[in-house]
């Protein structure tokens, strides 16, 4: 069903030639252009608070990515790629747009897509932000900060560790709060701190209930592994091209020009994307919080995935390779920082769109 936009966000369906999908809009046609990238579980309804709040001299755009929302459902995500559908898809919507280049934000898995495009075309931007961005090196099975593997065949990460008791709330579209699986529960227990109260709670779950659901899709496939916690990616969906088995080698990233200075904005009490991410096996395990996987071989060998470490040391690099970046902290901040803190999110991004 449609989700509804809030006053001040128009909508249109475009057809590019890799995707027909809804996509957001706001701000003036003739502004200056601000592509807006959402992560996993969600849809462009997200980005919404944060585009009717741009300067007036900026144009937001929001697109529902493969497997979200209204883009075709028969569009899938092809994993062993990564993040190159989404990027892609992104390039071809300013392409079809008419855009040479624009500013580009993204969100958790849309920060991953944003590493992606910046070994794709750092040309066509203008800047770059990214908040609470997915690991370089993906989600889920790998150790230090150079994002070395933890098991050749990603055991640990990708779709076989997002639990049927995850999946099924979402099935039955479960608008409640009695199950602490439910998707209502998910976005007050991971996405905000637990007092803070959502005021776009009801549109973002219709947003979240949008995600595409399927072995094809959301969760996606798996394969048994003999590596702890016994499953490895399949081949589809967005779960699986998260993984660091589908992890490109980052070179490019730092050979190719022009640089960015590239804002990364976190938030501090962000427990979906940190050095003990509560959505990370390695995290849960060794918490001791996984009793129905046995066998778990220790931190040793399988640590919670220090997220942070590596997008700090990956952004390092780039800026020994003449780019640069800045790291910024919103306190008291989950992992949508501009929902609980929009003044000090806004202020953030504004000024970095307008240097």
């Amino acid at each position: 069903m449609p989700v509804p936009l809030l006053e001040g966000i128009r909508a249109k369906t475009i057809t590019t030639p890799r995707l027909t999908t809804r996509v957001l809009f706001s701000g003036d046609d003739s502004g200056t252009p601000v592509l807006f990238l959402h992560g996993n579980s969600s849809s462009a309804t997200w980005w919404e608070p944060v585009m009717f709040s741009l300067p007036a001299a900026f144009l937001g755009i929001a697109p529902d990515q493969r497997g979200y929302g209204d883009a075709d459902p028969s569009a899938k995500i092809n994993a062993p790629r990564g993040m190159s559908d989404f990027a892609d898809d992104a390039l071809a919507l300013i392409n079809t747009l008419g855009y040479e280049k624009v500013h580009v934000v993204g969100l958790s898995m849309g920060g991953s897509i944003v590493w992606q495009l910046l070994m794709d075309a750092p040309e066509r931007f203008l800047s770059v932000t990214v908040i609470n961005p997915g690991s370089p090196y993906g989600f889920g099975s790998s150790k230090d900060a150079t994002g070395t593997p933890t098991y050749p065949d990603g055991a640990g990460s990708g779709a076989g560790l997002v639990f049927p008791v995850v999946v099924q709330p979402m099935i039955d579209r479960d608008m409640g709060t009695d199950s602490p699986f439910s998707p209502r529960n998910r976005l007050r227990g991971l996405y905000v701190n637990p007092a803070f109260v959502n005021p776009y709670e009801d549109q973002w779950l219709e947003s979240f209930l949008s995600t595409h659901l399927g072995a094809q899709d959301f969760p996606g496939d798996y394969v048994p592994s003999a590596n702890y916690p016994f499953t490895a990616p399949g081949i589809w969906g967005a779960n699986n091209a998260l993984s660091r088995k589908y992890v490109p080698d980052l070179i490019p990233l730092y050979a190719k020009n022009p640089k960015h200075t590239i804002l990364w904005i976190r938030g501090s009490h962000d427990t979906v994307v940190s050095d003990m991410s509560m959505r990370d096996i390695g995290t849960l395990a060794k918490l001791g919080l996984l009793p129905m996987i046995p066998n778990y071989p220790g931190p040793e060998i399988f640590p919670p995935q220090p997220m942070l470490a590596q997008t700090r040391a990956v952004l390092e690099t780039y800026k020994a390779h003449e780019g640069d970046y800045r790291e910024e902290i919103i306190m008291d901040a989950g992992h949508v920082p501009y929902l609980e803190k929009s003044d000090a999110f806004n202020a953030l991004l504004h000024a970095h769109l307008q240097k």
